[in-house]
This record gives C-alpha cells, structure tokens and sequence, in this order.
C-alpha cells in the first residue's frame, strides 16, 4: 500500500515539473523579449530578466530532487532518519532561494508593470515569492518535527 502511495506522489513530483519547465522554455524568452520592448533604450533589460527567472529554475528543481529523495526515503523506511531530516533542510532553502531570487528581480518586474500599465504583473510576483516563502517554512516546521520525533524514537530505543 505505502509504495502505491509514494509511487503516486512521485508522479505528482514530476508532473509539478514538466509544465514549469515548459514554461522555462516556451515563456521565459518572451517575457525577456517583452522586456527588451518596453525598454528599447536599455537592451540589457533582456538579460538580466532571464538571468532571474533562470537563475530560479535551479533552487526550484532542486526542491523537486529532494522531494524525490525524501519519498525515497519514506518509501524504504527511513523516514525517520537524518536522511530525511537533511533532505526537509534542503528543500526549506530552496523554497528561500527561490523566493528571494523572485524577490530580487521584483524591480524588473515593476518596471515592466509600470511602463505596460500592468499591476498584475507585480501580483503574481507577489504570490510566487510567498507561496515559496511558505513552502520553505513548511519544510523548516517539518525538519523541526520530525528532529523531534527522532530524539523521542531514539530515547524511547535507549529505555527499552
């Protein structure tokens, strides 16, 4: 029953990152191209908005490989393991990484609100670097968790 279930939620793992890596591939490049439109005078523009949305892809499927681990781990019972504990930490600073790079580039995005008349531009800005900032203090109340479930499970073996 529990390798249906992780089976399952490994699926769900990769199916998370097909559509963003399409995205990395089909929509990145325009919204640079969109940049560099608005902006004809600085041609730069267009790098640095790819330089910041790629630069977010690597904490993010970063995340992905640690999810997948950390099922692997649950999957072979050792989820209460330092295995696990150490693969909750990397995703909590991957979400962190990927919420402050999308933070960092929240002044290109505002331009390019500002110049397009396009506040929503700004909003989904907005709603990625929280939600990442939430899934990284998710992972951190997990790791903290399950720290603690280890000690207790190893004083528990210790008064056996």
């Amino acid at each position: 029953m529990q390798r249906g279930i992780t089976l399952f939620l490994k699926a769900a793992v990769i199916l998370i990152g097909l559509p963003i890596l399409a995205i990395y591939v089909f929509v990145v490049p325009g919204i640079g191209h969109f940049a560099a439109e608005l902006y004809p005078e600085s041609p730069s523009i267009r790098i640095w908005v790819w330089i910041d949305l790629y630069a977010t892809a690597i904490p993010f499927y970063w995340a992905l490989v640690e999810s997948f681990r950390l099922l692997g781990h649950i999957e072979h019972k050792r989820a209460f393991s330092d295995l696990a504990v150490q693969a909750l930490k990397r995703i909590k600073y991957s979400g962190m990484g990927v919420g402050g790079l999308f933070a960092l580039g929240m002044p290109l995005f505002y331009l390019m609100a500002e110049r397009d008349d396009a506040p929503g531009i700004i909003v989904i800005g907005m709603v990625i670097v929280f939600a990442s900032l939430v899934i990284a203090v998710f992972a951190a109340v997990l790791q903290q968790l399950l720290q603690e479930a280890i000690a207790i499970q190893l004083e528990n073996e210790w008064t056996v």
